[in-house]
């Protein structure tokens, strides 16, 4: 699989580079490091979890359509 280096954007090759998705030991490192730093956060919660424990949670349903030969029919 081929993809770019997230930190320095070089072409790398997950056949060829140990470190896949990164090109090196090194932009791994730094990857790691901008976790570390706070650089790169996760962010909040969508729905609060305690909400979500007593059922007070809003719920979105989304059908799975069963006509998969048509995805784009205006009736499903």
């Amino acid at each position: 699989m081929k993809h770019k280096c997230p930190i320095c954007k070089v072409e790398t090759d997950s056949a060829v580079h140990e470190d896949f998705p990164f090109c090196s030991e090194r932009c791994r490192d730094r990857d790691l490091g901008n976790w570390a730093s706070e650089k790169y956060v996760v962010s909040e919660p969508v729905f609060d979890e305690e909400d979500l424990a007593e059922g007070k949670g809003d719920s979105i349903v989304l059908r799975l359509d069963d006509d998969l030969d048509n995805p784009n029919d205006p009736e499903h």
